[in-house]
């Protein structure tokens, strides 16, 4: 099957299509009919080398890829509740290719497209994990940091589904849409502690953060380190929790096909890509402004 890959770390140039063996699905796993495949900065800290611990180049070739949509070809073993033919969306491994294995799925919503379904996992489940660890309560006010990003409209239209009040910092060209999903937006920045308290003179109650920015700031706006990071990895030394992973992501991925086939969540997609030009897709991911998910369709 074709698949991207890459043997040694670098820029995007390292990636290259290639022919690969087929993955099989194992225990608690399905193989699906890759559709379309989302674009992480996960992808390309693995693709640099950012998380190589000093190795020069990985132990073979790797297909990146955290998250797919497609039609399931092959059920592993255990696995009960879905049949090959099936549409679903999920998270695995791999997934730049035209077969991948999940570890976890839901079935695709009817009335979204594939690449609309591959734009939710990957964002769908860690914004559930943020605010559950954060574990705010019906009518407390939470800054969301990074709101444009995938899983920043992730994070603001859960909040607002488990009924938060939510302060968004983005750049103004984002602001109007993130009103419409419910939020106040804020410019981020030099000044952005006196703009928050302007919006909310009583304090926020909780930080998500997704930026990985101005910890200094996040930490003056909370009476206590009442932040949760994604993108910090040297925050806990001061009381920020940093979540990688974990948590019950088949329960997440549930929740949020529910949520899509009644129009209540969605992830905006920038752009789609064919494999050929997976190179041009991680450039684009890395340039920290994409304006939504990067996809990959075969």
């Amino acid at each position: 099957m074709r698949a991207v890959e890459f043997s040694a770390y670098g820029g995007p140039e390292v990636l290259h299509e290639a022919d690969v063996a087929e993955p099989q699905a194992g225990p608690g796993q399905v193989r699906i009919r890759v559709r379309a495949s989302g674009v992480n900065p996960f992808d390309h800290k693995q693709r640099s080398g950012m998380m190589a611990r000093g190795a020069t180049s990985p132990d073979g070739p790797v297909v990146p890829g955290l998250e797919a949509s497609g039609v399931v070809d092959q059920v592993g073993p255990d696995v009960t509740g879905v049949a090959v033919g099936d549409e679903v969306f999920g998270l695995g491994s791999a997934t730049h290719a035209e077969q991948a294995v999940l570890r976890a799925w839901a079935p695709k919503p009817p009335g979204l497209t594939f690449e609309q379904a591959a734009a939710l996992p990957v964002a769908g489940e860690t914004a559930s994990r943020m605010l559950g660890l954060l574990d705010a309560p019906a009518g407390a006010t939470v800054l969301v940091h990074g709101a444009a990003g995938s899983v920043g409209q992730a994070v603001v239209q859960l909040a607002r589904q488990a009924g938060l009040q939510v302060i968004a910092t983005a750049s103004e060209s984002n602001h109007d849409w993130l009103a419409d999903l419910g939020a106040e937006p804020v410019t981020y920045g030099g000044g952005l502690v006196e703009r928050v308290r302007a919006l909310a003179p009583a304090g926020v109650d909780g930080v998500l953060d997704t930026a990985g920015s101005q910890l200094d700031d996040l930490l003056a706006l909370v009476p206590s380190p009442e932040v949760v990071t994604i993108a910090n990895y040297g925050a806990a030394e001061r009381g920020v929790r940093f979540t990688g992973g974990g948590g019950d992501a088949s329960a997440a991925l549930a929740r949020i096909a529910d949520l899509a086939g009644a129009g209540g969540f969605t992830i905006r997609v920038a752009r789609t890509f064919g494999l050929a030009d997976a190179a041009a897709a991680h450039a684009l991911s890395e340039s920290r402004h994409p304006g939504g998910k990067i996809l990959l369709t075969t």
